[in-house]
Formats: structure tokens, sequence, C-alpha cells
């Protein structure tokens, strides 16, 4: 009896790793979507009824549903926007087979050329997700800055690559 215990625990951990894992590429594609505008790929990993609540320091957003939050990224990620988004350090927390949370640590370099605007800083990103047929999606993210650099531009930079400028959202 004491080994069918021990083999149920071991299968046990082996779903919540397996869960964990699949959880940390959601949030690895999420940064990726943001920072190329994808909200194609971006939609899929989204829950229907997300919920956002960014606290910067000027600034606090707060979105729900899925199509607020796909039209913050494509007005907000733009063609005249610089975008680098890196989260590291995670800690999740499976809490059932369905539900999980997360906090990431982000560091975000982000340079608007429309408002000559540069910001740098970083964050603690506060995540829950929830498996929906088999997939883990995000239900709920948000961050509070831990510090924020905002800046004037007072020369435009010289790209010899920009990928949003040729893939993000053309504002007029």
């Amino acid at each position: 009896m004491e080994l069918d215990d021990e083999l149920r625990q071991c299968m046990r951990d082996i779903r919540i790793l397996r869960d964990i894992e699949q959880i940390k590429r959601v949030k690895h594609q999420y940064f990726r979507c943001i920072d190329t505008a994808n909200v194609t790929d971006l939609a899929e990993i989204l829950d229907e009824h997300v919920t956002a609540k960014l606290v910067g320091g000027s600034y606090v957003v707060e979105l729900a549903g899925r199509d607020d939050y796909l039209e913050m990224v494509r007005n907000g990620f733009h063609a005249d926007a610089i975008a680098q988004h890196n989260g590291h350090h995670p800690d999740i927390d499976v809490i059932s087979e369905t539900e999980a949370t997360g906090v990431w640590y982000l560091h975000d370099v982000f340079h608007d050329l429309r408002a000559m605007r540069s910001t740098i800083g970083t964050a603690l990103y506060r995540d829950k997700y929830v498996k929906v047929d088999g997939r883990w999606k995000i239900k709920h993210t948000g961050y509070e800055r831990i510090y924020e650099v905002v800046e004037e531009i007072k020369v435009k930079p010289t790209l010899t690559a920009h990928y949003l400028g040729r893939h993000g959202h053309k504002i007029p």
C-alpha cells in the first residue's frame, strides 16, 4: 500500500511540474506577443474574460475582457514604438488541476517615438491562470512598478532594425 501512495504522489508531482512548465511557456509567449504586437497569438493565451491592472508611476490601466486587452496592445505597441519586456524569476503555484497563480519579475524598455518618450523600469507581475480545454490561459494579469524612469527622447534614434515599424499598427 505504501508503494501505491508513493507512486500516486510521484504522478501528482509530475503533473504539477508539467503544468508549471506549460504556464512558463504561456507567459514567455505573452512577452513575445506584446513586443511584436502579435495580437493573433496573444488572443490564444488570454482567457475570454481576462482582467488586468497595470500600475506605473504615472498611470493605472484597468482592462476587462480579451478584446479590450488586445486593443490596448494593438494601439500601445504601434509602428512608432520600440519594446522589450523580459519576465524572469517565475514563482508559480498550482492551486488545483485548473487554477494557478504566478509572480514574475519584469524588466522593460519602451520607446514611444510618436511622443518622443522613453520608459525603463521593473515591476512585479501577479497573474492568475486557468486551464481551459487542457490549455493554460491568463485569467488575470497585473503589475505594480518597483521603479520607473520616464525621460524625453531628445534625438530620434537611428534604427537599423525595427520590427514594430514593419509589423505594428500604423496610427494616423
